[in-house]
């Protein structure tokens, strides 16, 4: 009997074909990478001031929000502050000119759903123009 301990051969790890395979894999995700920008939003980021621009003001259709989430367009409450309602007076006050910018003001206990609301429906009727107002507060006026 041989109890002799037999010499173990070391496994041999070829690492060509391991490489090979993650260059490939390197290729395909390069080739299969999309470098076109689609459906990107272009927002053009406002500008403060202390004197409000008056030749927007002149033409702009205020859209107010209460804090109960009514909505005054130019002064007038709606009917019902649904969004068909919502696109309605907004056409109606614009005349149909999508160009015309639109002034939005929310009352600062306005829910987020109402501003929200608006604004979706100012972009699906096409308004390019879409301003939120903000009111500077009387006692940071001085600061």
């Amino acid at each position: 009997m041989n109890f002799r301990p037999r010499r173990r051969e070391e496994p041999d790890l070829n690492m060509t074909s391991l490489i090979d395979v993650v260059l490939l894999l390197l290729i395909f995700f390069m080739l299969s990478t999309r470098f076109i920008d689609e459906g990107r939003l272009q927002v053009r980021l406002p500008e403060a001031s202390l004197a409000p621009d008056l030749a927007t003001l002149e033409d702009a259709v205020v859209l107010e929000i209460g804090a109960n989430g009514v909505y005054r367009l130019n002064g007038r409450d709606l009917v019902d502050s649904t969004p068909e309602t919502l696109t309605a007076a907004l056409a109606e006050a614009t005349g149909g000119d999508r160009a015309a910018p639109i002034t939005l003001r929310a009352d600062a206990r306005a829910s987020h759903q109402s501003v929200v609301t608006a604004m979706d429906v100012a972009g699906r009727a096409g308004f390019r123009q879409v301003n939120l107002a903000t009111v500077q507060d009387a006692g940071q006026q001085g600061r």
